[in-house]
């Protein structure tokens, strides 16, 4: 097993890229996560690496953190759920943007993610419950993150002020939330909940 990488960038044409480590390079493919924030060519990196042995190929897999490694090992797990799906999710989203998205049940996010349809973004719900290790403390859900897409700020709050997530699900479910910041998600939510 090659647990990681350390050495001099040779190549980068996304997603796929060589690092010579001691005369020897190696193919490695990233998230774009990982890409856009690669050395110039020529330059020193560390990667942590996943390789994955099939019958047709040794693939290996560099990503910039652990925690990006830990969740590309646990979406591999799960049915139908690709290196390639894996690749995409880490390429579209922060690992903690997908966590909340799994702690909050929100499908609709997930879906926006290339190859994700209806019933995978379930599944990925359904089994990454038990499989996300939320090592750091829970985020305080009055805090809204400049990060956080409007949709996920808005279930943030509402929980916050004591509604049950499926019921924030079902209330943004209805609606209609392209382009609307999080305060008008919120006010539009209150407004249905009030009916």
């Amino acid at each position: 097993m090659i647990g990681s990488l350390h050495g001099r960038l040779t190549m980068k044409q996304a997603p796929q890229i060589i690092v010579e480590c001691q005369g020897v390079g190696y193919e490695v493919e990233t998230p774009m996560s990982t890409f856009l924030d690669l050395p110039n060519i020529g330059e020193d990196l560390f990667l942590y690496t996943h390789l994955l042995v099939r019958d047709d190929a040794h693939m290996l897999f560099g990503f910039a953190s652990e925690a990006e490694r830990h969740l590309f090992r646990a979406l591999l797990k799960i049915s139908g759920v690709g290196a390639k799906m894996g690749l995409a999710i880490l390429s579209t989203m922060k690992v903690d943007d997908f966590e909340r998205c799994v702690e909050y049940e929100d499908a609709a996010t997930l879906v926006k993610i290339p190859g994700v349809g209806k019933k995978t973004a379930e599944r990925l719900i359904i089994e990454m419950r038990d499989r996300i290790d939320r090592t750091h403390a829970a985020p305080d859900v009055t805090a809204i993150s400049a990060q956080s897409n409007p949709r996920s700020e808005a279930v943030d709050a509402l929980v916050a002020l004591g509604y049950k997530v499926k019921e924030v699900n079902q209330l943004i479910g209805r609606m209609d939330v392209d382009g609307k910041s999080a305060e008008d998600i919120i006010r539009l939510a209150l407004r249905q909940a009030a009916r």
